[in-house]
């Protein structure tokens, strides 16, 4: 069994692009915040944890998406600065469990590392911060037990 964070590498370098989500024990994550098994069953979707400002001033979120029924990834933008953020929020503040928030910026013809914080936490795992956000596509996850968000190729500023 592979670590977390060598599951975060692989999806991070094997992805390619568009829309990714995968999940562990239970179902996949979808951009809605329900799971499809949830969204199956015709019932209500599990209540999406608040964006907590944990990015700091001048941070707006330019996108999310539910974990399971455990919390939300945010990606955030800063117009200012030109960086993106990810931050991982549970639902509820709880015993510690494993967490994880990764972003990347996506260049063509450049390898680029992930900005990975991972660990025990008990409300949210981040923020890691990637410059250069502006004109390029980012690649973002989240992770909060056994379940994962995994985005790859969105969110790509307007090129110059």
């Amino acid at each position: 069994m592979r670590s977390k964070s060598a599951a975060l590498a692989a999806a991070v370098i094997f992805a390619g692009t568009g829309l990714i989500a995968t999940a562990g024990t239970a179902s996949a994550a979808t951009s809605a915040g329900a799971t499809s098994a949830t969204a199956a069953a015709g019932a209500e979707a599990a209540p999406k944890a608040a964006y907590n400002g944990a990015c700091g001033s001048g941070y707006s979120v330019v996108n999310s998406a539910g974990i399971a029924d455990l919390g939300t990834v945010y990606l955030t933008y800063n117009a200012q600065t030109g960086r993106n953020c990810v931050v991982t929020i549970r639902n509820a503040k709880d015993d510690p469990i494993h967490m994880a928030a990764s972003v990347r910026v996506l260049k063509d013809g450049e390898e680029t590392e992930p900005v990975v914080e991972e660990g025990e936490f008990s409300l949210y795992a981040g923020p890691v911060y990637v410059d250069e956000g502006s004109g390029h596509c980012i690649e973002w996850s989240g992770v909060i037990g056994d379940e994962e968000y995994f985005n790859s190729g969105s969110n790509c500023g307007q090129l110059k």
